[in-house]
């Protein structure tokens, strides 16, 4: 748990869709590194944040983390937006949002984050390794976030940074962020068998640099 910031803040996982390029398999219930990429997730965010919530639709979700509360979609069909969105409407506050199929994503990286938004709506690290340029799905969000995601996609864009330009942005940008690490192996989503072994064949050196650095 972290005391970053004035207001609380929940660490949220978001259990995604339904995994095609994985054969329909709940990826992040996958091991890397002998743990489950949902314990990793969940680690990294009980370290940075005051609570933690599970967005997924899978009926079995309530099983996977126990103690943890379990929510859906608020609106459901709407990608990874609709993903953010069920984070802040369940949070009921600021939240810091991480995608449940990166393993190796750092507390202090997400305390940065936290820091980062406490003046802002959002705050969302840069990274090469995506088209965007960001990384929306490891990312502090505000509750100002969502009538503007909901303006989105009741235009029927779903785009998972279409809100962007409509609130108070801020972005960690890419030099802090490698101070966190490698952001190729930092925000590695692992959403097919060759990423699981990729994960897998990192797992020793990330997590023993994790460690020094969570120390």
């Amino acid at each position: 748990m972290s005391d970053a910031g004035a207001s609380r803040v929940t660490g949220v996982i978001l259990a995604g869709g339904l995994a095609s390029r994985y054969g329909g398999r709940a990826k992040g219930l996958e091991a890397v590194g002998g743990r489950r990429i949902l314990d990793r997730v969940a680690g990294a965010l009980v370290d940075a944040a005051d609570e933690l919530l599970l967005v997924a639709n899978d009926p079995d979700a309530d099983g996977w983390l126990p103690g943890v509360r379990v929510a859906a979609d608020v609106r459901p069909h709407a990608g990874s937006l609709g993903g953010i969105h069920a984070a802040l409407v369940h949070a009921g506050g600021p939240a810091l949002v991480v995608a449940w199929d990166m393993p190796f994503v750092t507390a202090p990286l997400l305390r940065a984050l936290r820091a980062l938004g406490g003046d802002a709506d959002a705050a969302v690290p840069e990274s090469d390794s995506s088209r965007r340029g960001l990384e929306p799905l490891c990312a502090y969000y505000g509750p100002a976030c969502i009538p503007a995601i909901e303006r989105r996609l009741d235009a029927g864009d779903r785009r998972v940074i279409a809100f962007y330009d409509d609130v108070r942005l801020r972005r960690l940008d890419a030099a802090a962020v490698a101070r966190f690490g490698d952001p190729a192996l930092l925000f590695l989503n692992v959403n097919t068998p060759a990423e699981l072994a990729l994960a897998e064949a990192h797992a020793p050196t990330t997590d023993g640099g994790r460690r020094r650095q969570e120390a």
